[in-house]
């Protein structure tokens, strides 16, 4: 029987990636090659949304220029929409929108100047390019800015004509660094749901890094985790969540406080208690037991209430642990 599922060609597929920085200078010092990505591999599908994240110097931003085709890999290999990008890189970059919340625009020009000066590099024609831009200021909220001179903007505006900079060519996958990390939460809201509204509309894929989590969940249907070069997890945000084991419980102690105080201090558990707010980190198979026990020994309670793991609370455990493993 012939198979005729279609097997869709990843957007962006990421080969053994590695990227070595040399230090010292010869002939006073010895050259020493540090990986900063080593050998990792990936792909974005089509239409998918991709958390990149890792602690500061894990290796994205490295990663990102490489996919963008200015920084050289040391080996390995980049492919967009099936084709090697050293081989058709010009193509692929008419395919591709980037934007980071670090990156400036030439200050002296105006916000229309410089938006011109990228949709003529894309191929638009004059007609095309005002109207393409005219659509994106406002979908952004800063038509108005269109005559300020870049370098007059504040950071939150900067980083929205950058945003229009990232989608002005209609691509078909957007690396966003840092997005967001300059603006405002109600103007942050609005560039997520834009996001959310491209991708819906035209089946966008997105590699995105960030350091909101809540962004990440929001935003990803997956999520990829560099620590020092490589990387340690590949997975859904819930999934991600998932390994860790500890819930916190957040109780208001109505009466008996001293044995509440003599109950915990027999067990190993991390807790904080202030006038009568409880506040222990468990096992969630634990929760249940704790609070028969609490009600053995006549404690009463109010107010429950459990946060679960977030995406946030892995990520500062990975940090975490790159902290311990440096020291």
């Amino acid at each position: 029987m012939i198979n005729t599922k279609q097997v869709l060609t990843p957007v962006l597929k990421v080969e053994n990636l590695v990227k070595n920085f040399t230090s010292g200078f010869w002939p006073f010092q010895k050259s020493i090659s540090h990986p900063v990505v080593n050998d990792i591999t990936f792909q974005v599908e089509k239409g998918e949304m991709l958390g990149f994240l890792g602690p500061n110097g894990a290796g994205k931003t490295t990663t990102i220029q490489m996919l963008l085709g200015t920084l050289t890999p040391t080996s390995g290999s980049i492919n967009y929409f099936g084709k090697d990008f050293n081989q058709d890189r010009i193509l692929a970059l008419k395919k591709i929108g980037y934007a980071s919340g670090y990156d400036k625009l030439p200050a002296r020009l105006t916000v229309m100047g410089n938006l011109d000066i990228v949709a003529r590099i894309y191929g638009f024609n004059a007609a095309e390019r005002k109207k393409q831009i005219e659509k994106l200021l406002k979908s952004f909220g800063i038509w108005n800015l269109r005559d300020r001179a870049t370098g007059s903007l504040s950071a939150g505006q900067a980083t929205r004509v950058m945003l229009v900079k990232a989608f002005i060519g209609d691509p078909q996958i957007v690396l966003l660094d840092e997005p967001t990390a300059s603006l405002d939460p109600d103007v942050a809201h609005d560039v997520r749901q834009f996001i959310k509204k491209q991708r819906a509309e035209y089946n966008l894929s997105v590699l995105i890094t960030s350091h909101n989590m809540d962004e990440v969940t929001e935003l990803c249907d997956r999520v990829i985790v560099l620590k020092n070069g490589v990387i340690i997890a590949n997975d859904t945000p819930t999934n991600l969540t998932k390994t860790l084991n500890k819930s916190v419980l957040h109780l208001n102690i109505v009466n008996n406080l001293e044995n509440v105080i003599s109950c915990l201090n027999k067990t190993q558990l991390n807790y904080n208690l202030q006038d009568s707010n409880l506040t222990v980190e468990l096992e969630e198979h634990t929760i249940a037991p704790f609070l028969i026990n609490l009600s053995e020994h006549k404690i009463t309670y109010s107010h429950i209430s459990i946060n679960q793991p977030t995406l946030e609370d892995y990520f500062l455990s990975v940090a975490k642990a790159k902290k311990e493993n440096s020291k």
